[in-house]
């Protein structure tokens, strides 16, 4: 194991480093309880002046070429490549997933940045009929929020930095409490490199008390949140104040339907990760399993010897496949529902290790065919637990898979895609994969259906989301 002296983080305000004004916020390392790093806990003065400086320098920003606006986001992803190594430790050392996939988060933070900074939002050419002509602009919005949590920190920052960037916004970036950590060190990267217009991206951060500050500030005019449900429903009624726009990614609680003409042992193998993946702390992870009848027993047997076999600790350790929850309130919310499933007498076909400390580890656990009113179904756990559930027929399932507040991803896993295809189609949930665990991508819209979320991000339509439609009517004989 690699560990590094934990380090002190400025914020990153105005093309400037901002630097603690008074007790910093400790950031814990989750696999061993230590001193990951110290950030600014920004005060009310600092959090004033990053939203003044975007602010300001929106005035110029907007009305900068697209070309010029492009050449910032591929500065942002260059320094990125620059310093991946360093920055995946960081983001192994404050988050816990292991270092492979913090370079996997890396990648894919790059891999929007750079796609977004391609993409398109022409005006378009409504008519045009010798007396008059009439266009459809997308202007920008002003000063936008971004909102990060803890699971995917530096991706999703990039999923609200890139977009507000391309469309002429300016930005106030917020970190998690828990995942600061990488964020402000690209701010710092990016302050020694000169390579963002002062006032044009600022990161700041800060105990939870920052979030509603922003969210109800006068002066933003858009708020991009991920989080839970709960949270999001808080930042909607404080954005309401000043009637700023919203994105809302909120919680999943995703069904995966299991056909019975599968090969049992490769779809049990890519469906546990498509569950366990970081430690199941994903919102678009499978939540529950639903197997067919026929294929239950044999799918339950191969999925459960995964599980057994994957080696959990500390992500810096070589081969750990998989990392501890990021944080100790999440570890105690997932202990408390492994046990209060015992409790309830249903069975386990995999009861992971629970250790003692230090780190916030839990091993995979699978829970066999519990109740469908039972929490460890309609809750989402947001951690390494999932029920497999038995089903007989595709009217059945479908309604069961349905059966929640929420609607943000789904699978279907078929020997027959066509016949999968049909299932998708009923599944009430903004994505619905196919023989595949999730994947997303910067060029498609993703977003929720019910409480799973409020607008899209990516594609197209995420990128509209940043801007107001004008349209231009002009008499022209």
């Amino acid at each position: 194991m690699t560990q590094t002296a934990a380090p002190a983080l400025r914020m990153f305000i105005d093309g400037r480093l901002v630097a603690a004004e008074g007790t910093p916020l400790d950031v814990l390392d989750p696999a061993t309880e230590e001193l990951a790093g110290q950030v600014p806990d920004a005060t009310d003065a600092q959090l004033e002046s990053a939203i003044e400086a975007a602010g300001r320098a929106f005035t110029t920003w907007s009305a900068a070429p697209l070309e010029e606006r492009r050449a910032v986001l591929r500065s942002l992803a260059a320094v990125i490549r620059e310093h991946t190594d360093e920055l995946a430790l960081l983001l192994t050392a404050e988050q816990g997933k292991p270092l492979e996939a913090a370079h996997g988060e890396l990648r894919s933070a790059l891999h929007w940045c750079e796609g977004i900074a391609e993409m398109e939002f022409p005006a378009e050419e409504i008519r045009d009929t010798g007396t008059h002509r009439i266009r459809i602009r997308h202007v920008p919005l002003g000063v936008v929020a971004g909102l990060v949590p803890w699971n995917v920190p530096l991706a999703l920052a990039i999923w609200k930095i890139a977009p507000a960037l391309l469309t002429g916004n300016t930005i106030v970036v917020k970190p998690s409490p828990f995942t600061p950590l990488t964020t402000l060190r690209i701010g710092e990267l990016l302050a020694e490199a000169d390579a963002v217009p002062a006032g044009v991206l600022n990161i700041v951060s800060g105990g939870d008390h920052i979030g509603p500050k922003l969210s109800e500030h006068p002066g933003i005019r858009k708020i991009a949140f991920t989080g839970s449900t709960a949270t999001g429903k808080k930042v909607m009624a404080s954005a309401a104040r000043n009637l700023a726009r919203v994105t809302l990614e909120l919680g999943g609680n995703d069904a995966a339907i299991v056909l019975p003409d599968i090969d049992v042992d490769t779809v049990a193998e890519k469906l546990f990760w498509a569950c366990f993946m970081n430690t199941g702390q994903v919102c678009v992870a499978a939540k529950r399993v639903y197997v067919h009848d026929d294929v239950y027993d044999a799918f339950a047997r191969r999925f459960a010897e995964v599980a057994a076999g994957v080696k959990v600790g500390d992500g810096r350790d070589e081969g750990v496949q998989l990392g501890p929850l990021q944080n100790r309130v999440q570890y105690e919310k997932v202990v408390a529902l492994i046990e209060a499933t015992a409790a309830s007498g249903a069975r386990f076909l995999v009861k992971g290790d629970i250790p003692d400390g230090p780190g916030y580890f839990v091993h995979p656990t699978v829970v066999d065919d519990p109740a469908d009113d039972s929490d460890i179904v309609r809750l989402e756990p947001f951690g390494p637990v999932v029920p497999l559930l038995r089903f007989h027929d595709i009217d059945e399932v479908v309604e069961r898979a349905n059966a929640s507040e929420y609607g943000l991803g789904g699978s279907v896993w078929s020997g027959n895609p066509e016949a999968a295809e049909r299932i998708a189609t009923r599944i009430e949930t903004g994505v619905v994969w196919i023989n595949e665990g999730p994947r997303l991508a910067p060029d498609l819209p993703f977003g929720g259906h019910k409480t799973s979320g409020l607008g899209v991000e990516n594609g197209t339509a995420g990128l509209l989301e940043y801007t107001d439609t004008q349209v231009l009517w002009s008499r022209t004989d």
